[in-house]
């Protein structure tokens, strides 16, 4: 039987490789961008045409490279960052392994051309399915250019599986925004369709963020910076009223290397504890500098997951460089000392104790259960206690005591989503009652219900947003003063995505130059002069939408909206408000589920009710 094991050749084992270095256009800009810093390069162009699906070109004036090196680059584990074992554990280029151009060549069909300062001519190679087509000399300027075109053209399932072009632009300006926050002092552009999106000036780190996420931020930001004798941390983080209800502006670096750190991340929010509301994200951009040899970054060929020698201490010491900053700038909260006069006049205070009441208190059972030795377990028999009538007070009166709510969330008679609804009557101008700001009770023609208010809202809201999609659209509000809303790059090219959606829902949007908007009208519904948070918060809920369905644009833009503008339990209704929740509900096609599938009111039969008593 002859030999079947057999070495693969070099073309299929760069695209096996490939699969887990270059994911998606995104990851490839991230490894071309992070070689154009590693080249010495103090200028870097990105080029990007239709999300990268067709070309990604980055362009820099580094050091270049020689005919030799340029051939070899696309050789894979080809590196010029490490020489031996030890340079592994003194890292601080950004690459290292050797894989990116090798992955890249593997699956797109690249041109590279390069010079070095000291060479008169410079090189330029093609390379299509790892194989080098055409080298010649060529006349380029100093410095480095790769494009690559037709990404995944040899992997049909690969290239079907990327998403939408605004998709892919919104991970590739992310990737963008990642590199150039590490690097301020180098100039970045970004161009997508022969049209600059982001022109970035060499600065400071402040300067580099203010230009990233808006003007707007420039007075909200706190300096941070600790040095120890183990690391050092620096850069800024956002004052409490920065906080958003969804993450997006954290970024952490590790030696200038943007990294995902769950842990990290947690001794941030720690820091911030009580100054921001419950499941609110604070901006931070914070850089951790530390010996290479405490740390390994050779976890992930992305390298965004890395090890700590002793991840406690890291910990300890972002906690505190935060905690420090934010109460250096007088942003922690402080305590007031001074007493206030209304406690000085309580009879606990202003009146002496008197000797009666004295021995009342020092012969009572429970002083001296704290005071004499071995009581501390000691229980008195009960009809001896002081304590036995201990229940009574926390008992309602007889006449005010209310019935034991069902042993469990769901009745047998809940309505489920497998289920075709069940079409339930509210009487007829029955009373109705809202139960802790969140329920509303109404009798029916065979039970009485209890309806969640905002799950019910939600449902509505759903069914009428995809009425106006469908072709009955809602009306909008004209402004009397439009509002202008300028928004961070990827979040401008998200909405100018869902401009053609957003009309039919009743919002009048014009782009006005760079990353800004101009809100013409808003739904009639709507509160006036909120567009402008309302928008924002719908763009943060849009791009955080998570669900097991794969959900078209429209549809994800339906359900946010609809889950955005519900309203909340714990709003105070009233009676007319209360009286068209429940007939719009029951006005709606479906009106026992929410669009995801929770229930909106669950029903109480009289038989059930009945079991619950022992009936």
């Amino acid at each position: 039987m002859p030999d079947i094991i057999h070495l693969l050749p070099d073309n299929i084992a760069n695209q096996i490789a490939a699969g887990e270095v270059i994911q998606r256009p995104a990851s490839a800009v991230k490894e071309l961008l992070e070689n154009a810093v590693d080249s010495g390069a103090a200028d870097i162009r990105l080029f990007v045409q239709d999300a990268g699906k067709s070309l990604i070109q980055v362009v820099d004036n580094g050091k270049g490279m020689s005919e030799t090196d340029a051939r070899m680059a696309f050789e894979r584990h080809a590196t010029s960052k490490i020489q031996n074992i030890d340079d592994l554990f003194h890292i601080r280029t950004m690459g290292f392994r050797g894989e990116a151009l090798a992955s890249v060549a593997a699956v797109a069909q690249v041109e590279l051309r390069t010079r070095r300062p000291e060479d008169e001519a410079g090189t330029s190679i093609e390379i299509e399915n790892s194989r080098v087509i055409r080298q010649e000399p060529a006349a380029v300027p100093v410095g480095t250019s790769v494009a690559m075109k037709n990404l995944f053209f040899n992997v049909p399932a690969r290239r079907n599986f990327l998403k939408s072009n605004p998709a892919e632009m919104r991970h590739i300006v992310e990737e963008f925004i990642r590199v150039t926050l590490a690097f301020p002092s180098i100039f970045f552009s970004l161009t997508s369709n022969g049209q600059e999106m982001m022109h970035l000036e060499k600065g400071s780190l402040k300067q580099r963020i203010v230009q990233i996420l808006g003007s707007s931020h420039a007075s909200k930001l706190v300096s941070v910076q600790e040095n120890t004798d183990y690391l050092n941390i620096y850069g800024f983080v956002g004052k409490p009223e920065t906080a958003k209800k969804t993450r997006g502006d954290q970024y952490l670096f590790v030696n200038n290397r943007f990294i995902r750190s769950a842990y990290l991340n947690h001794a941030v929010m720690s820091a911030y504890k009580e100054m921001i509301p419950g499941e609110t994200f604070p901006l931070y951009v914070l850089f951790i500098d530390l010996d290479p040899a405490q740390v390994d970054v050779n976890v992930h060929p992305t390298k965004q997951e890395i090890k700590f020698e002793d991840e406690k201490i890291v910990y300890a010491f972002v906690q505190a460089a935060v905690k420090h900053a934010l109460a250096q700038f007088s942003i922690t909260p402080t305590l007031d000392f001074d007493l206030d006069p209304s406690i000085q006049r309580l009879d606990a205070i202003s009146k002496p104790v008197s000797e009666e009441k004295k021995a009342a208190v020092t012969s009572s059972s429970l002083y001296q259960t704290f005071t004499q030795k071995n009581q501390a377990h000691f229980i008195e028999p009960e009809n001896k206690s002081d304590l036995r009538h201990w229940k009574d007070f926390y008992e309602a009166p007889a006449g005010e005591r209310s019935p034991e709510p069902p042993g469990g969330t769901h009745s047998p008679e809940m309505p489920a989503e497998s289920r075709p609804p069940v079409r339930i009557q509210p009487t007829e101008n029955a009373p109705l009652q809202q139960l802790l700001n969140t329920y509303i009770t109404t009798p029916t023609n065979r039970s009485f219900i209890l309806v969640h208010q905002q799950a019910a809202h939600e449902r509505i809201l759903y069914e009428r947003f995809a009425a106006a999609a469908a072709g009955r659209p809602i009306p909008s509000q004209k402004s009397l003063f439009p509002a202008t809303l300028t928004l961070s790059p990827p979040d401008a090219i998200l909405l100018k995505d869902l401009l053609p959606d957003l009309q039919p829902l009743g919002y009048q949007i014009e782009p006005f130059g760079k990353d800004s908007f101009i809100i013409q009208g808003a739904p009639s519904d709507n509160g006036q002069g909120d567009e402008k948070s309302a928008l924002e918060s719908l763009l943060e809920q849009y791009k955080h939408f998570t669900s097991e369905i794969r959900f078209s644009r429209r549809e994800k833009l339906i359900r946010t909206m609809a889950r955005q503008q519900a309203v909340k339990a714990g709003t105070v209704l009233d009676e007319k408000e209360m009286r068209r929740l429940v007939d719009d509900l029951f006005a709606c096609t479906q009106h026992n589920i929410t669009p995801g599938g929770d229930p909106t009111f669950i029903e109480f039969k009289k038989d059930y009710v009945e079991k619950l008593f022992g009936r």
